[in-house]
């Protein structure tokens, strides 16, 4: 496992150089990593790692692109914007040479355009924007104040929003709403039920269960044999 880079193209113009995590041998199967988004990247980060280093063991390099504005980037979230996620992944498709795909939850309304490849549950932007604003409402009634998910929503997309600590503006807020996962015949779904046990992005502090990454690698492993 070796941290590397890939340049980013920037919302206003130019180029940054964004952090990868990767495990790159050189080998024929290459397969970009779109990693869950927001919250659920914080919960799913572990098992995301752990998987492609079971994939690494299976002889298939991996690569877990930091999108603008999340992780270790040093770009302003509150200036960046869905379609400026997709077009890092595709800018880091290009540079690190992918030949497939794995996209997780969120991660796969991002999706680079020709690669085949697998998406690991996938759920609507719209689903992923009122899991947060249901998680501020709670917070806010313990904190004594009366929020309501309309209420908040309709505040965000004029000003911006603050949810689970990630600034969102208020394009970011309306681009969600509408974005859903693709549907291509290259892009094979992969349903949590296949992998089994309890959704890591459910629990209540990110977790980790060997047993699903075993699972999802060995799915993905499959595929790329096949």
């Amino acid at each position: 496992m070796t941290p590397g880079a890939y340049p980013c193209p920037l919302p206003g113009g130019g180029v940054a150089n964004e952090y990868a995590l990767s495990f790159d041998r050189g080998r024929a199967a290459r397969l970009l990593v779109i990693p869950a988004l927001l919250d659920e990247a914080n919960r799913l980060r572990r098992f995301t790692v752990e998987v492609m280093r079971r994939l690494d063991a299976a002889g298939i390099d991996s690569l877990l692109p930091d999108l603008p504005g999340c992780n270790e980037s040093r770009q302003d979230l509150s200036l960046v914007e869905p379609e400026d996620w997709a077009t890092a992944v595709h800018a880091a498709a290009r540079h690190f040479a992918a030949t497939q795909v794995l996209a997780i939850r969120g991660g796969g309304l991002l999706l680079p355009p020709r690669l085949g490849g697998w998406h690991y549950a996938p759920v609507k932007g719209a689903t992923l924007l009122k899991t947060l604003l249901r998680a501020r409402v709670i917070a806010g009634r313990e904190a004594g104040l009366d929020e309501t998910v309309d209420g908040l929503l309709a505040e965000g997309v004029e000003d911006g929003l603050e949810l689970a600590g990630y600034r969102l503006s208020g394009e970011t807020l309306r681009q969600l709403q509408s974005l859903i996962p693709p549907e291509r015949k290259a892009i094979a779904t992969i349903d949590h039920a296949t992998i089994g046990g309890a959704p890591l992005w459910l629990r209540a502090e990110p977790d980790f269960d060997p047993a699903q990454a075993d699972a999802l690698a060995a799915v993905v492993a499959m595929g790329v044999a096949a």
